[in-house]
C-alpha cells in the first residue's frame, strides 16, 4: 500500500465567480505550510494542490471555506492490479463506493480507477485500503509520476509460460500420438510430478485471486479457472490413488492431467496475449508522457541554472536551445525558431513563432535559441490538462457499457450454476459422474468474462488515443457515442470557417471625414480582444493616428459597444443597435449592402444625441482553406450544416453558399444560437455545434455534442464535449468518423463477446467440447477482441494536412 506522502489533490470548488475569487483562494492556500504548489481554474472550477503530506487536506478545506467558498469533491486516479475480468470490475467499484467514495469508474483494459470523493469524509489513504480490502493491489497516480513500464514484468510472464509449455508438452504429445493409434502414456506418477508444478505454482495466482473474490462474496474469471482445473487434477489423483499403474489404460480411471495443465498454459498465454496487447491501446498516453522533460535551464543574474522542472515558478525566464523539449507553457521574450508541435496538436509541420508567440511544453524547438517566460506550469500546463482529458476519457464508461456491467454481474454465479446442473444432469442420464465432472468442467473453463469486461474499453482507448494523436481531445465516452449518431452540424462563422482574422476592407464617413472616424472608433476599442476591434485598431496604427483615452466602455452582447471619447459617447455596432437607439441608418442603407453583397461584415458607428450615423466601417474575413473540403466530407457522411452567426445576411449567404452549406442563420444573438439549437433538436436532429468564442459557449452546452476549437477561449473549450487542438476545420468531419469507427468496433466486440459464450457454454453442457479446446477458446477470446480494437489503428483521418 502506498504510504501518506507528499501528493496532489484535485478539489472541486462552488462559489468562484470572477478572477479575484481565484487569487483570494490562491493567497488563503500559499499561507499554509506544507502547500507546496496550488493552481485554481475558473474554468473548471477546481483546485490543484501539492500537499507535503495528505494530512493537510482538512487544513486546505478549512482554508478555502474560511475563503468563502465551499469545496464538493476531490478526484484521484489509482492504478489496480490483479483484475482479470469485468466481475474485478463491478467488485472494486462496489468497495470504493461503500468506502466512501461518490463517484467510481473502473477500467480493466488500462487498470486504472478515477475517483470522486469528499475529502472531508474520506481520505485518499481509506479508499486505497478499501481496494486493498477487496482483494487487490492499488496505488493513487501522480502527475509528476513516470508512464508505467511493464515490459519487465511481461518479459517473466513469457519465461514462465514458456516453462509451462515444456512441462505441459510430455502430456499433450501422447495425446496427439493416440490419434494415430501409437500409445505413448506416460506412467500416472509420471504425468501427476509434471502437471504439480503447473497447477500451484503457475496456477497459484488463479488461486489465490479466487479466494480473494471468494472472501468478499463474489466470483470471477480466476474461480472459474481454478475450480475446473482442480476438478480434473482432482479427479486424476483419485483415479491414480484407486487404480494405481492401470490408471488411465484399458479404459479404467482416465487422467486428465493433461487437461488441468494445458488450461493452465493456455489462459496464462492468453492473458499474455493480452496484456501485450493492452499495452499498444495506451500507446498515445505514454507517447504524451514521454513529451515531458525532466529538466529546465533557468536565467539567473549569475547565469544559467538546470533545475528540476518541478521547480520552475511562474514568470521563470527559461533558456531553450535548438534540438530541446519546451519545458513549460510560455511566452517568447526573446528569439525567432520553429517549433515542432506535432505530438500534441497534429499539425505535421513545424510552425515559424517569435517575441510575444505562445510555446507548448512538450513541444520541439528546431533551429534557434529561445528565451521564454513561464506562464503555465505542472498540471495547468497544455500538456497536463491533455494527458488528462485522455485519461479522463480512456477511464470514463460508455453508455453502453450499463449493459454489460448487467451481465457482469451475474455471469460468474450463473456459469457457476450452469456448471452444477451440467454435471447433475450427465450423471442422471448416463450414471457416470466421472463424465458427469469433466463436462461440468468444459462449462467452467469455456465461459469468459474477459471479453465482455474488455470489449468496450479497448475500443475507447484505441479510439480516444488515435484521435488524440492527431489533435482531437474528446472529453468523455459519452460524446464518444453519441457522436457517431450526430445528423446535423451547426457553424459559427469567424473562427472555425472562416480565418478569424479580419480586416478592414472599406471606411464611408458620412459627411467624409473617414480619418476622424477610424480614429473615434479605435479609441473606443483600444482595450478590446474582439477581432474586430483588433482590425480597426491596426488600421489605425496604419494611418498613424493618435488615439485617445476612451471612458465608461461597456461590450453591449450580440450588437456592439458604447464608449466615451472626451465629450463624445458613441455606440458602434450592428443595425439593430442603432434601431434602438433610435438612429436612422437609411442614408448609409445603399453604401452598407454594397459592402454586404461582397460578402464583407458591416458596423455602424453613430454619436449618442444625434440620429443621423457618423458612418460604417466594412470588414473582411477569409474563408478557411480547408473550410469547402469540410462540408465535402460532412456531407458524404451523410450530415447536414449549418451556419449560425451574427454577422448580416449578405456576407453570411455569400460565404454559406460558397461553401455548399445546407442551412444558414445570420444576424443571430448569441442567447439566440443556443434556442436554434434546441429548435433542431426537438426535429430529431442529433446535433453537433463547432464555435470558438464565449459567446459559443451556451449553445456548444445545448448540442448534444459541442466542438470548440483550442484557437478559441478555455470557456469554449471546458464546455464542448471535443476540443480540436488546431484551427482546421478538417478535423471536424475526422472527429465524427472515429466516432462512428469506435462505436463500430465496440459493437462488434460485444457481438462477439456474447455471441462467444451464447454458443461455447452450450456446446461444453452437451458435452460437445473437450475441457482443453474449451481452454484454448476461452484464453483466446478476450484476445480476439483487444486485436479488433487495435484494427482501429489503420483508419486515417483526412485532417491531418
Amino acid at each position: 500500500m502506498q504510504p501518506d506522502k507528499s501528493t496532489e489533490v484535485n478539489l472541486k470548488i462552488k462559489g468562484m465567480t470572477c478572477a479575484s475569487c481565484v487569487a483570494r483562494i490562491e493567497k488563503a492556500l500559499r499561507k499554509l505550510e506544507g502547500v507546496q504548489s496550488i493552481a485554481v481554474n475558473l474554468a473548471t472550477e477546481t483546485a490543484r494542490a501539492q500537499l507535503a503530506s495528505a494530512s493537510l487536506l482538512p487544513q486546505i478545506i478549512a482554508a478555502i471555506e474560511k475563503a468563502g467558498y465551499e469545496v464538493e469533491t476531490s478526484e484521484l486516479e489509482m492504478s489496480i492490479e490483479g483484475m482479470t475480468c469485468a466481475s474485478c470490475v463491478s467488485r472494486i467499484e462496489k468497495a470504493l463506493m461503500k468506502g466512501g467514495a461518490s463517484e467510481a469508474k473502473v477500467n480493466l483494459a488500462s487498470e486504472h480507477a478515477r475517483v470522486h470523493y469528499n475529502p472531508a469524509q474520506v481520505t485518499s489513504l481509506q479508499l486505497l485500503q478499501a481496494v486493498e480490502k477487496a482483494g487487490y493491489k492499488a496505488k493513487i497516480i501522480r502527475e509528476e509520476d513516470p508512464a508505467e513500464d511493464k515490459s519487465e514484468a511481461l518479459k517473466r510472464e513469457r519465461q514462465r509460460i514458456v516453462i509451462g509449455a515444456l512441462l505441459a508438452a510430455p502430456l499433450v504429445i501422447p495425446m496427439l500420438l493416440d490419434l494415430v493409434h501409437i500409445e505413448a502414456m506416460l506412467p500416472g506418477w509420471i504425468q501427476l510430478l509434471l502437471t504439480l508444478p503447473i497447477q500451484f505454482w503457475l496456477g497459484a495466482r488463479f488461486y489465490r485471486a479466487a479466494w480473494k473474490a471468494v472472501k468478499a462474496g463474489s466470483g470471477n474469471m480466476d474461480l472459474l479457472v481454478s475450480l475446473g482445473t482442480s476438478a480434473a487434477f482432482g479427479l486424476s489423483v483419485y483415479h491414480l490413488v484407486r487404480y494405481g499403474s492401470h490408471a488411465g489404460h484399458g479404459g479404467q480411471g482416465h487422467l486428465y492431467f493433461e487437461s488441468a495443465a494445458v488450461i493452465i498454459v493456455l489462459v496464462l498465454f492468453g492473458k499474455y496475449l493480452e496484456s501485450r496487447a493492452k499495452q499498444q491501446t495506451s500507446t498515445a498516453i505514454r507517447a504524451l508522457q514521454a513529451l515531458r522533460p525532466e529538466v529546465a535551464r533557468i536565467r539567473q543574474p549569475q547565469g544559467d541554472v538546470e533545475i528540476s522542472i518541478h521547480a520552475v515558478k511562474l514568470e521563470d525566464l527559461v533558456v531553450i536551445k535548438p534540438g530541446e523539449k519546451v519545458p513549460v507553457d510560455g511566452r517568447i521574450i526573446e528569439g525567432i525558431s520553429q517549433l515542432d508541435e506535432s505530438l500534441i496538436t497534429g499539425e505535421s509541420l513545424p510552425l515559424t513563432k517569435g517575441p510575444g508567440e505562445n510555446v507548448t511544453g512538450g513541444s520541439i524547438n528546431t533551429d534557434g535559441n529561445l528565451l521564454v517566460m513561464a506562464t503555465a506550469l505542472g498540471s495547468e500546463s497544455t500538456l497536463a490538462r491533455i494527458i488528462r482529458l485522455v485519461e479522463t476519457a480512456q477511464t470514463e464508461k460508455a453508455p453502453i457499457q450499463r449493459i454489460v456491467d448487467k451481465v457482469s454481474a451475474i455471469f460468474v454465479p450463473t456459469v457457476l450454476l450452469l456448471a452444477l446442473a451440467t454435471a447433475l444432469g450427465w450423471y442422471l442420464y448416463a450414471g457416470q459422474w466421472e463424465q458427469a465432472l469433466i463436462h461440468g468442467v468444459a462449462v467452467l473453463v469455456i465461459a469468459c468474462p474477459c471479453a465482455l469486461g474488455l470489449a468496450t474499453p479497448t475500443s475507447i482507448m484505441v479510439g480516444t488515443g488515435i484521435a488524440a494523436k492527431i489533435g482531437i481531445l474528446i472529453k468523455d465516452a459519452a460524446t464518444l457515442e453519441i457522436a457517431h449518431s450526430v445528423t446535423t452540424v451547426a457553424f459559427d462563422k469567424t473562427g472555425t470557417l472562416t480565418e478569424g482574422r479580419p480586416q478592414i476592407a472599406g471606411i464611408f464617413a458620412l459627411k467624409g471625414d473617414t480619418q476622424r472616424l477610424l480614429a473615434l472608433t479605435a479609441s473606443v476599442q483600444a482595450g478590446s480582444e474582439h477581432p474586430l476591434a483588433k482590425a480597426v485598431i491596426d488600421k489605425a496604427k496604419q494611418e498613424g493616428l493618435i488615439l485617445a483615452t476612451a471612458q465608461d466602455v461597456r461590450a453591449i452582447a450580440g450588437k456592439g459597444l458604447e464608449g466615451r471619447v472626451g465629450d463624445v459617447t458613441l455606440w458602434i455596432g450592428t443595425s439593430l443597435l442603432m434601431q434602438e437607439q433610435g438612429v436612422d441608418i437609411s442614408p448609409l442603407t445603399e453604401k452598407a449592402q454594397a459592402f454586404e453583397k461582397e460578402g464583407h461584415t458591416v458596423s455602424f458607428v453613430a454619436e449618442k444625441g444625434q440620429t443621423e450615423p457618423l458612418g460604417i466601417l466594412a470588414f473582411s474575413d477569409s474563408i478557411k482553406s480547408t473550410a469547402a473540403a469540410t462540408l465535402l466530407a460532412l456531407h458524404q457522411l451523410g450530415i447536414k450544416t449549418v451556419m449560425i452567426t451574427g454577422d448580416n445576411a449578405g456576407s453570411a449567404q455569400r460565404i454559406g453558399k460558397a461553401l455548399g452549406m445546407t442551412e444558414i442563420r445570420s444576424q443571430v444573438l448569441p442567447q439566440q444560437k443556443s434556442q436554434i439549437i434546441e429548435e433542431l433538436k426537438k426535429k430529431g436532429e442529433i446535433v453537433a455545434m463547432v464555435g470558438d468564442g464565449i459567446n459559443d459557449a451556451p449553445a456548444l452546452a445545448a448540442a448534444d455534442v459541442g466542438i470548440a476549437m483550442s484557437t478559441g477561449t478555455d470557456v469554449a473549450m471546458h464546455t464542448a464535449g471535443i476540443t480540436l487542438m488546431r484551427g482546421n476545420p478538417l478535423l471536424i468531419p475526422d472527429a465524427l468518423d472515429i466516432s462512428r469507427q469506435t462505436y463500430r468496433k465496440i459493437k462488434q466486440n460485444l457481438f462477439w463477446a456474447f455471441i462467444y459464450n451464447i454458443i461455447g457454454i452450450p456446446l461444453a453442457a452437451w458435452g460437445l467440447l473437450n475441457p482443453v479446446i474449451a481452454g484454448a477458446a476461452m484464453a483466446f477470446s478476450s484476445v480476439s477482441v483487444v486485436t479488433n480494437a487495435l484494427l482501429l489503428r489503420r483508419w486515417q483521418p483526412r485532417g491531418r494536412s
